[in-house]
């Protein structure tokens, strides 16, 4: 699943991609939003609205941290550069490492969340299809009951 989800391929099959191919993208929600599923084995990738602000908030911007700690240590106590310049070259590539990996942190959250918790209710290994879930249907408007 983990090789899949590098690779930005169903992690269920590893066939089908998640995303729209770079080279196809035309929109910044081409290149942020997963496509609605794996038109070979049925998996659906979101699960709902909101599904994947958990990958972008811990998976990408903590990745991000880290390695923006990371440079900043090296440049600092290894290289001793001046303050500024260590800020600089910390500070600069953070938002463009962020955009590139925002893609690979959703992949990487849909993987972990198969991982631990499957969402196949069969016992055969998991080749069941996954459909999309069905809208609920909204409940009537209740007028208030009056009092008098």
């Amino acid at each position: 699943m983990m090789a899949n989800a590098f690779r930005l391929k169903c992690p269920t099959c590893g066939e089908r991609p998640l995303f729209v191919p770079w080279h196809q993208v035309r929109s910044l929600r081409d290149w942020f939003m997963p496509l609605d599923g794996c038109p070979r084995c049925g998996y659906a990738f979101e699960r709902e609205p909101g599904y994947f602000l958990l990958s972008i908030f811990a998976i990408n911007y903590g990745i991000g941290a880290i390695l923006g700690l990371v440079i900043y240590l090296v440049l600092d106590f290894w290289a001793r550069l001046p303050i500024w310049l260590v800020l600089t070259v910390t500070v600069i590539p953070m938002p463009i490492f962020n955009l590139w990996f925002a893609r690979h942190s959703k992949a990487l959250f849909l993987a972990f969340d198969l991982f631990f918790d499957p969402h196949h209710g069969d016992d055969n290994g998991g080749d069941q299809r996954v459909e999309p879930l069905a809208p609920t249907p909204k409940a009537p408007d209740l007028e208030p009951v009056s009092k008098f």
